[in-house]
């Protein structure tokens, strides 16, 4: 993996949707400095039912695509890319690419005393046990479950609704009981979905207090800030630019919702044609 530039200046951000806009979020505060593009491949989404090929297939067009555009440092926002296609990415382009798997991995290593680890994704990252596996590359134990509902609620705009509080209860009594049977003692859970930062309010009042939330969007912004050296004192660099391949309407609308600040053009692309079979 070569390093084009020691002070990158221009960033690409990819999601399968809109999730990946609470990373980009935490990035524009943690880098103020640094131009961003963000491509949400929303006509292929989810990417949650596609095989591991597919999904690599259509997350290294993306990462190409960011990469014409100028890009010189990759994170890939999305945990079902992250967790069946980073290595594929990695393979791809010349520039440093970061999955956001590997930092909550990171960031749990660093902050649980027990070495107990609980995870809640989609179906489909729980599926491949990416964070299972980091996690213990990392000597951590971890017990992983699928919270379905949540992304939808999410979407839905049912931030703070009872309905949600409740999904939320009886997924981390389901979970904390799990926890028992494997004899673990988790205090730390990761959030193992880019949906589930606009929940983290409602996940910690429905935990123990000793367990602590990594955020994902939140750390990897951390890793980034720490691993590039935007350079500073130049012009204000330009607001994000944003792509979809489908539905730049729903994007900007539902989107501005992830970002906590409106969204006011994103471009519509065709990623299909260039992307053989």
């Amino acid at each position: 993996m070569s390093h084009p530039s020691s002070h990158p200046r221009r960033i690409g951000v990819f999601d399968s949707g809109f999730g990946g806009l609470t990373v980009l979020e935490a990035m524009l505060r943690q880098l103020p400095a640094a131009e961003f593009l963000y491509l949400g491949d929303t006509a292929r989404l989810p990417y949650g039912a596609k095989s591991r090929e597919t999904v690599a297939r259509y997350a290294v067009s993306s990462a190409e695509f960011l990469l014409a555009q100028g890009a010189e440092y990759l994170v890939i926002a999305c945990n079902t890319a992250s967790a069946l296609a980073l290595d594929a990415i990695r393979a791809a382009v010349p520039v440093p690419v970061l999955g956001v798997v590997e930092t909550g991995a990171n960031a749990a290593q660093t902050h649980s005393r027990s070495g107990d680890v609980m995870v809640i994704a989609t179906a489909a990252t729980v599926e491949s046990h990416a964070y299972l596996a980091a996690c213990r590359e990392r000597k951590l134990r971890a017990i992983e479950k699928a919270c379905p509902l949540l992304v939808p609620l999410v979407e839905e705009g049912w931030i703070d609704h009872p309905v949600t509080r409740e999904v939320l209860n009886i997924y981390f009594s389901e979970l904390l009981d799990q926890a028992r049977v494997a004899a673990l003692e988790p205090d730390t859970l990761l959030l193992g979905c880019t949906h589930y930062p606009l929940l983290r309010r409602q996940i910690e009042n429905a935990l123990p207090r000793s367990i602590r939330v990594i955020d994902s969007a939140e750390v990897t912004a951390a890793q980034v800030a720490a691993s590039v050296r935007v350079p500073g004192g130049g012009a204000t660099p330009p607001a994000p630019h944003f792509f979809a391949t489908d539905s730049p309407e729903k994007f900007r609308r539902l989107g501005s919702r992830f970002l906590g600040q409106p969204i006011h053009h994103v471009e519509l692309i065709d990623l299909e044609s260039s992307t053989p079979g």
